[in-house]
């Protein structure tokens, strides 16, 4: 099924059957935590840096922020069985939307991924695969049953499976996914 995330939202979930999209991922972030183990992942989509912007705009909408976002997808996926010592962890976004480098006075995709960063380092997670920054829209998705990451349709972190195996030419040079 289907699970498309809004701006400022956040999807969870542990069926296989699941993918989990967002669209339009310009400055925003879209960061995703998969447990390979559990077989749990959710997609945040993040549109500014830090919550206390509006404090009590972060309390209705969460989501809306790096700093609170990352935190509740966190809550969602252990909430489901997810661990911390599983999670992988994959973001996309951070773009610059303006023509010119000199006409991003506020730089939010550069300042989203720096806050995303040092929240990762300070809670001791790595990124596991990202495409941040340029000047163009992503999307992303999460397929549950396997963990792959796709922008704009094509894979980030690994190629799809078929019959439990990766899809590649040579059987013995099969990637674990």
């Amino acid at each position: 099924m289907k699970k498309v995330v809004g701006v400022s939202d956040l999807k969870v979930s542990d069926s296989e059957n699941d993918l989990i999209i967002t669209h339009a991922l310009g400055s925003c972030l879209g960061i995703t935590a998969y447990d390979p183990v559990a077989k749990v992942g959710g997609l945040v989509h993040v549109m500014l840096p830090l919550s206390k912007a509006d404090p009590e705009k972060a309390k209705l909408k969460p989501a809306m922020y790096v700093d609170t976002g990352f935190g509740v997808l966190l809550s969602a996926v252990y909430d489901l069985g997810a661990q911390k010592k599983n999670l992988e962890i994959i973001v996309a976004g951070g773009a610059s939307m303006k023509k010119k480098v000199g006409e991003d006075y506020f730089k939010i995709g550069k300042r989203n991924f720096t806050t995303l960063r040092k929240l990762l380092w300070k809670n001791g997670f790595m990124i596991a695969h990202k495409q941040v920054g340029g000047n163009k829209s992503r999307t992303m998705a999460l397929t549950i049953a396997n963990g792959v990451v796709t922008i704009n349709k094509k894979p980030l972190n690994g190629k799809p499976k078929m019959n439990g195996l990766s899809q590649t030419s040579n059987p013995s040079r099969q990637a674990r996914v």
